[in-house]
């Protein structure tokens, strides 16, 4: 026999106890911790810090190519959609694990407070035969080495593997179509803000105009030097204008701050838009048919919807793949401390069948499962082609809609921008009072305040029908991702959109 080692001390099962049951009570023991005021008060500066760090600072007047790639750079939503994208493709990585045989380590110590002896009994005449014996100490150690490769798991996780890879293309799909959405907010919302910046400076000076002009009112109403109702009518018509024009003055008022949001600039930045020389009319000359076909190859929710049904697909064939037999090959190292074994150490080789029978009975079943998930994929990959079709023939009568309501503002604000000059010309001949005027001066700010609307409406129709047909405003690749190359990489990609769709900037 070895010669005997040191024995770890051993702990009887009544020391435990109490060890055990504090344990135990301070598991029952947890209640929920809501955050209190003051720890949210405490980080509330460092979140604020936090939504706008690493962000390159506005250099000057902010033009629709820089709108466009500092919404694809720093916008919450789109940078949430890469995150989930980035999810996608590490649990991608897990899942190849599992496709690796299965290595195993484990060590244990074992103790007990009395011999592990045994006897045994003469099956002939049931006494007795040997005298109690064991074969093994009260404490030992075990150490163990494993490798088993399962052929039954490795199919199925080989089709979770591809499931999963199909997923990682759905999230990306998914971060296209968030970023469609995002540039037509961003498209629409920039020229509504140029309207914005060109009419908050015409606006003061009527609205000061109009104010002079009830105050004079109300002298002459005090001083009795006109009959009261003819004041009174003149005043009633004195504050609708001012309504009008505080009301545009608010609504003026929104549209940086929405442009702001979307580019990710911290809430109360100022800051200019470069405002062009004149408003393009974008075109769209692409036969109906043609945007049709372009809408069903490129539209991320049709890509989306094509990446499910063949992960439905595959789950038809790994529950089928679950019908077959298990086969595991198993390889082994092990040790055991126990100075009554004559090997300590030793290798093992194995190979096991096994075979869920049941499966066997529930086959029609699991395959019937498997192919209704799979022809409900298809079903519902029908449903959105007929979606993208429809939304393929609305966005684009939104489009002519939209473009001849702007047509029409424009009209009208010319005529209105005329007659203003006129009154003006009246004005100065005291031909007319000073109402008319204020009156003119308001109606051809709401005028060109809704001819700029117009053309953000008709903008965001164009940025629409881009999103309805899935046209990228950025390439796959780009050589680099800080702002400059972002914003060139935007104006060539909408470049060449305008160019295939027959649209001018």
């Amino acid at each position: 026999m070895k010669p005997s080692r040191p024995r770890p001390l051993y702990m009887p099962p009544l020391r435990l106890l109490p060890v055990t049951l504090a344990l135990l009570l301070g598991a029952c023991a947890i209640t929920p911790e809501p955050i209190s005021l003051a720890e949210r008060t405490q980080g509330l500066a460092a979140e604020r810090a936090a939504l706008t760090q690493d962000q390159e600072p506005l250099g000057g007047p902010v033009t629709l190519d820089e709108a466009f790639a500092r919404a694809l750079k720093y916008n919450l939503d789109y940078r949430l959609k890469l995150m989930e994208e980035a999810l996608a493709h590490k649990q991608l990585d897990l899942v190849r694990a599992d496709l690796l045989p299965r290595l195993t380590a484990a060590a244990g110590y074992n103790a007990r407070d009395n011999e592990n002896g045994s006897s045994s009994r003469d099956l002939a005449t049931g006494r007795q035969s040997l005298v109690p014996s064991t074969s093994s100490e009260k404490q030992h150690f075990t150490a163990d080495l494993g490798l088993t490769w399962n052929v039954l798991d490795f199919g199925v996780s080989y089709y979770q593997s591809r499931q999963q890879a199909d997923r990682w293309l759905v999230a990306q799909e998914q971060r296209r179509k968030t970023v469609h959405l995002v540039m037509q907010q961003v498209r629409q919302a920039y020229w509504q803000a140029v309207g914005a910046q060109l009419l908050e400076e015409k606006i003061g000076p009527v609205l000061g105009d109009a104010r002079k002009a009830l105050g004079d009112s109300r002298k002459i109403e005090n001083e009795k030097l006109q009959a009261p109702l003819d004041t009174l009518n003149y005043q009633r018509q004195l504050l609708d204008i001012i309504r009008q024009l505080e009301a545009i003055s608010n609504e003026l008022g929104q549209a940086k701050p929405k442009l702001a949001s979307l580019m990710n600039l911290e809430p109360g930045t100022p800051y200019k838009l470069d405002v062009p020389s004149k408003l393009d009319t974008p075109q769209l000359a692409l036969p109906i048919e043609k945007m049709e076909e372009t809408a069903l190859l490129r539209r991320p929710e049709l890509m989306e919807a094509r990446y499910n049904e063949r992960i439905g697909l595959i789950e038809t064939r790994k529950a089928l793949a679950k019908l077959f037999p298990g086969i595991e090959f198993s390889l082994g190292a092990h040790y055991d401390s126990n100075d009554f074994l004559v090997n300590s150490t030793w290798n093992d080789v194995g190979l096991r069948a096994s075979w869920n029978l049941l499966n066997l009975l529930n086959a029609s079943a699991i395959r019937g499962s498997a192919e209704a998930q799979r022809q409900i994929a298809t079903s519902q990959r029908m449903a959105v082609s007929i979606a993208v079709l429809t939304q393929t023939h609305v966005a684009y009568r939104e489009y002519a809609g939209r473009l001849h309501q702007y047509e029409l503002s424009e009209e009208m604000d010319s005529v209105e921008q005329r007659i203003l000059g006129h009154t003006r010309n009246a004005t100065k001949a005291d031909a007319q009072g000073k109402l008319q005027e204020v009156r003119a001066s308001a109606s051809a700010l709401m005028s060109e305040l809704r001819l700029y609307q117009s053309y953000g409406a008709l903008q965001g129709a164009y940025g629409q029908m881009l999103a309805t047909l899935g046209l990228d405003p950025l390439p796959e690749t780009i050589d680099s991702h800080d702002l400059a190359a972002v914003r060139s990489a935007v104006h060539g990609m909408d470049a060449r959109w305008a160019t295939e769709l027959g649209a001018a900037r």
